[in-house]
């Protein structure tokens, strides 16, 4: 397949996927661009925003548009790793014979909402961490394959934190994106009036199956990256590292420390996404400062006196876009 054909093959793809979505979950449209351009890289997204907003509505709209196993797990603070990946049964055959089978938890699904994931302790949420990296889990004495595509999509309300387990960075860094789910507009808001207290809600049609979107993401990989555009995606990582050479004026102030090589990456395949989208099979600057700042949000780590001043991590980002060049010829 030619580049010209591939890229009018994903765009297709990607725009139905995005049309189903929109038939139920109203605005927040670049939300739904950060969901969907995770989902066709192959990453897992974390969703916040307070309740009512529709985080829970979009992955579930996502279970209906996508012809993959979807399942639901709701974490409450009772929650058990048991009750996520499964456990070991005791089972009788017609012969009076016992013997241990293990019993699948929810987390054997293509398509995974974990809701309110930081409700659940520390214990729990680490449940998931072999699932999201290494797309296994090892249970019952075994480690067992997740079948792909494998997507977790957490939820979690910020203003709630009584009883709340903040994930650790290990975690947090598994995410491809974190994405901030806000108020809607008032033309948004009556839209969702609309649509909600009136006729028949509409029903998106599956439109896309896992062996497609496997396919698709095989693809996104394929983009080209030149040289110079790989090296701003690293400066632009390196520039958050606190006390080093790269670091800019900011992020020596308010960071204890900076982004991983995962958020290095995340730059790359999500550019390639965006690039695809946009029409083109090259990365450019452009698809790098794009996400930059859902891609690298939840990998920074604030001190003290950021907190104490209400520093957040995305102005740090936007001071890190506004002082690293992207064309180092062109600075110089």
């Amino acid at each position: 397949m030619s580049h010209d054909a591939a890229i009018a093959d994903f765009h297709e793809a990607f725009s139905r996927v995005r049309q189903e979505v929109a038939k139920v979950f109203v605005g927040h449209e670049s939300i739904l661009d950060g969901t969907l351009t995770a989902l066709f890289a192959g990453g897992n997204v974390l969703l916040e925003g307070v309740p009512g907003l529709g985080k829970t509505l979009l992955v579930r709209t996502l279970g209906d548009v996508l012809d993959l196993s979807f399942s639901r797990i709701q974490f409450t603070p009772d929650l058990m790793p048991a009750d996520i990946l499964g456990t070991n049964l005791v089972v009788e055959d017609e012969q009076g014979r016992r013997r241990f089978q293990f019993q699948h938890g929810p987390i054997f699904a293509h398509l995974v909402l974990a809701d309110e994931v930081n409700r659940a302790t520390p214990k729990t949420q680490s449940a998931l961490l072999e699932a999201m990296q290494e797309k296994q889990v090892t249970a019952g004495g075994s480690v067992r394959k997740l079948e792909e595509p494998f997507f977790v999509l957490a939820t979690q309300n910020p203003i709630d934190q009584e009883g709340t387990y903040p994930l650790p960075e290990a975690q947090l860094d598994r995410f491809f994106f974190k994405l901030l789910v806000g108020y809607p507009s008032a033309a948004e808001l009556n839209e969702v009036l609309s649509r909600t207290t009136g006729g028949e809600a509409a029903r998106p049609e599956k439109v896309l199956s896992g062996d497609r979107l496997r396919q698709l993401q095989r693809v996104a990989r394929q983009v080209l990256v030149a040289d110079h555009v790989q090296d701003y995606a690293a400066r632009l990582v390196l520039a958050t590292h606190p006390k080093t050479a790269t670091a800019i004026p900011m992020v020596n102030q308010f960071l204890r420390f900076g982004a991983s090589p995962r958020g290095a990456q995340t730059l790359i395949l999500a550019g390639k996404v965006r690039a695809l989208t946009q029409g083109r099979f090259n990365l450019s600057f452009e698809d790098i400062q794009w996400a930059l700042t859902p891609a690298l949000r939840h990998r920074l780590i604030l001190n003290f006196e950021a907190e104490a001043e209400g520093i957040s991590t995305d102005a740090i980002l936007q001071s890190v876009l506004t002082e690293v060049p992207a064309d180092l010829a062109a600075a110089a």
